[in-house]
């Protein structure tokens, strides 16, 4: 529309100063004739705007002229630009919808916004997906309150981050000396992705026991944005090798259950496993990165049966031997409790 695109042409000016037509022409996918008589709509409209020719000329607003459209203090500017991760406005068929709104806010705002704006984009980021194998319920509710000041001035002021860190696994504190690159919200758990001795790292902020911001300037990878180092680290934590394919059968009144335990096991290769058919069974195949993996079916004691290979079928039976010597005494007395 005639109107989107006046607008369009004023920003343009406004951060841009003087422009070709023929670049604003191809910007919006227009001739050059027409931005010619939008810059004739412009100038009656009062807006200063006037046209040099030659080699060096163009299209222009008179000097000091400006006009705030967004009325956008700094931290809304800055909240514009953290945005869900790429693929959310992909499937919805709105990225290139979302890159145009963006430059045209970018190039409405005051000059003094506009390098904290473009920091944030580049800085901050927000991926709404769950992980393969996401947390519980009981794990979201239980999540503590994380205070990402030290963390935020870390990565805004370009400075290294002394921290110590707690791991998951087993409780150890560290303390490391990382670079950090930014923060990354995923399906609501913030992490820092930083370098450690020059390698990607991944951080739950919640992990982090205390941090200092120290006087020595980051020393990122060269090239190495914040959206390349979450997309390796992304993938090396989803992007697992397929060690054992399992061909198994599920009691289709447990299969529901099954899906919402399992679903992120199945193979991606076959279909899933449908709730309605015929027979007392749906047939499930499942791709494992291990053989002792396996052993996640047991919690569906007979409701569950791997058909095939051989070799699970061992690894479960191993494991229930184990679980079976366990509590010999109560299975001897008939012990239910």
């Amino acid at each position: 529309m005639k109107s989107d695109r006046l607008l369009s042409i004023l920003l343009l000016l406004q951060t841009r100063g003087r422009v070709p037509a023929a670049e604003l022409a191809e910007r919006l996918e227009v001739s050059v004739r027409t931005i010619y008589r939008d810059i004739e709509s412009l100038s009656t409209a009062g807006v200063p705007v006037y046209a040099e020719r030659g080699r060096h000329g163009g299209i222009a607003l008179l000097p000091g002229f400006r006009t705030d459209v967004t009325g956008l203090t700094s931290d809304e500017a800055r909240a514009l630009f953290v945005l869900a991760a790429q693929g959310a406005h992909s499937a919805l068929g709105l990225e290139g919808a979302l890159g145009s709104a963006l430059r045209k806010i970018m190039a409405a705002l005051p000059a003094p916004h506009r390098p904290a704006a473009e920091l944030t984009s580049r800085r901050i980021l927000i991926d709404p997906e769950r992980w393969q194998l996401g947390p519980t319920e009981r794990e979201r509710r239980d999540r503590p309150v994380v205070d990402l000041d030290v963390l935020h001035t870390a990565v805004f002021a370009d400075r290294r981050l002394r921290m110590r860190y707690r791991h998951g696994g087993n409780g150890e504190q560290h303390t490391y000396t990382v670079d950090p690159y930014g923060l990354v919200a995923k399906a609501g758990v913030w992490y820092l992705v930083a370098d450690l001795r020059s390698r990607p790292r991944l951080f739950r902020a919640d992990r982090v026991v205390s941090a200092t911001v120290l006087d020595s300037p980051v020393q990122r990878r060269a090239g190495i944005e914040l959206a390349d180092a979450w997309d390796a680290l992304r993938d090396a934590v989803q992007v697992r090798p397929t060690v054992i394919r399992v061909h198994a059968r599920v009691r289709r009144e447990r299969l529901a259950l099954f899906l919402r335990i399992c679903g992120t096991m199945l193979d991606p290769g076959h279909a899933p496993p449908e709730a309605t058919g015929g027979g007392e069974w749906a047939e499930a195949r499942m791709a494992y990165p291990a053989f002792g993996a396996v052993c996640q079916l047991l919690q569906f004691g007979g409701d569950v049966e791997v058909l095939d290979p051989p070799a699970a079928r061992a690894e479960l039976a191993r494991a229930a031997r184990e679980v079976t010597a366990l509590y010999p005494l109560h299975l001897q007395q008939g012990d239910t409790t």
